[in-house]
């Protein structure tokens, strides 16, 4: 099928950027006030827009919430109007000739709410003249955000949050390892939640579910256990030395390894943060705990991680990920990741990066987790590479690693006072201050892994359609 748009293909992606940026941030109609044409409204065809595609510009018979639009027909110069589903639909009249239109189709529009006379409709109107195309009208693909633990055993449960995840039929897990059975769905497509199943391939990946409106992806982490670094059982090196006076290192004989947890349960052994000889961990003190990599020698991010993680992933889109389990309400202190071993503690700068779970939009929220799960770090939350201008890719982050005295990964406990600023990097936020209290409850972590936060795109059409342009 050849488009009969009159861009060019070749600057679909850039019109589509625009006209989303637009459609879904605004709701308001066009004032085109042109010496539109006269001539009565056509409406001939529909196709969806996906600069991502082979098949780029193709007729369907069905759209959905946020996918980009192009109406075929004529008589669309001097058009005023847009709706879908009823919904009054910004589209941008640059984007209109007479023959042709591009818009989004706004994240407001309803779905099932639709009154029964605009469902599974477009209507174009103009002065003097209007028309109405049948289309059925979807709600969007479904979207996989978080995965509640990416690492769990074989019969735990897997929950899986994000939208539009209603009637979830089928969950696809690495290794092509389908599950059909045991799935229950949030009746608001808030979640749903699967048995781990055996078989899941250990490089990891994707899990790709299918429900009522559609397909959709998880960021491909998911049991990614070639990316584990220390996991306390022989994967990777557990470092520690014994010093005068480092009381606050970690040493194998602090390790635990009795079964914990409710739902997602404790993996061999694993670390507690404030085992029982450092507690309470005193207010306003740094390094109260430290827990280290083997470092130098052992360490080999790039040979263990670069077959899977290509080194120009931007930083957004790797992360440090683990495994954590709190029973008891945690609202002071936080664990400082460092990315190499070069930090004496109350840093908020460079290879590093504090995790405070407990604050949230700038209040205190006790956290408290009833089984294991999974915390997901961006490498872009990393001080040194947070700045968005940056355009760090991982290879910035193995090049920190490898041109370091000493390659140590480590997380330290600290107990000190800081200030909102300190977190969001707005200075107007430093009048907000955190004081600390003493802290005697148990912070477990494990499974300490690298991973990729890629997720790969789905379409209602396979790109290998029989349909391409001629």
């Amino acid at each position: 099928m050849k488009s009969i748009f009159p861009y060019k293909n070749l600057h679909v992606l850039s019109l589509i950027v625009g006209v989303v940026i637009a459609a879904l941030g605004l709701t308001a109609c066009s004032d085109d006030d042109s010496s539109g044409s006269k001539s009565p409204i056509k409406i001939t065809g529909v196709c969806l827009e996906d600069a991502t595609s082979s098949v780029p510009d193709r007729l369907v018979d069905f759209i959905r919430i946020g996918q980009v639009i192009r109406v075929e027909g004529s008589g669309f110069t001097g058009l005023k109007r847009l709706y879908v589903n009823g919904y009054n639909t910004y589209f941008n009249p640059a984007y209109v000739s007479d023959g042709s239109m591009l818009f989004a189709v706004a994240k407001a529009t309803p779905i099932v709410e639709a009154e029964p006379e605009d469902r599974n409709t477009i209507r174009l109107a103009k002065d003097g003249s209007e028309a109405t195309y049948s289309i059925e009208v979807r709600a969007a693909s479904p979207t996989l955000t978080q995965v509640l633990n990416t690492l769990p055993k074989v019969g735990e449960p897997v929950t899986v949050y994000g939208e539009g995840l209603v009637e979830i039929e089928s969950v696809t897990f690495p290794g092509n390892v389908v599950i059909t059975d045991g799935i229950v769905s949030d009746k608001d497509g808030e979640y749903f939640t699967v048995a781990m199943p055996a078989g899941v391939s250990e490089e990891g990946g994707s899990l790709f579910a299918i429900g009522a409106n559609g397909g959709g992806y998880s960021p491909a982490y998911f049991n990614f256990k070639k990316g584990v670094i220390l996991d306390f059982d022989g994967m990777g090196g557990h470092g520690f030395w014994q010093a005068e006076g480092s009381v606050s290192m970690i040493m194998d004989e602090d390790l635990e390894s009795a079964l914990v947890g409710k739902g997602n349960t404790s993996q061999g052994n694993y670390v507690n943060h404030l085992p029982a000889r450092l507690k309470p961990a005193e207010k306003g003190k740094t390094r109260i705990s430290e827990i280290w990599t083997a470092g130098s020698g052992v360490d080999d991010w790039r040979g263990q991680l670069t077959p899977y993680i290509p080194t120009n992933t931007p930083v957004n889109q790797v992360a440090f990920q683990f495994d954590i389990y709190v029973p008891e309400a945690w609202t002071s202190g936080y664990l400082k990741i460092c990315l190499i071993n070069s930090f004496s503690g109350c840093e908020w700068s460079g290879a590093t990066y504090n995790y405070i779970p407990w604050l949230v939009d700038g209040e205190i929220v006790p956290f408290q987790t009833e089984g294991w799960q999974t915390v997901t770090i961006p490498f872009s939350y990393f001080y040194a590479f947070s700045d968005p201008e940056g355009e760090f890719t991982f290879e910035d982050v193995l090049e920190t690693r490898e041109n370091a005295t000493y390659e140590n990964f480590e997380i330290y406990f600290e107990n000190t006072n800081f200030t909102l600023a300190n977190v969001t990097g707005n200075s107007a936020d430093s009048e907000v201050e955190f004081d600390t209290s003493e802290v005697s409850i148990d912070i477990y972590s494990d499974n300490w892994r690298v991973v990729s936060l890629e997720t790969p795109s789905y379409s209602d059409f396979p790109d290998n359609d029989e349909d391409d342009e001629e």
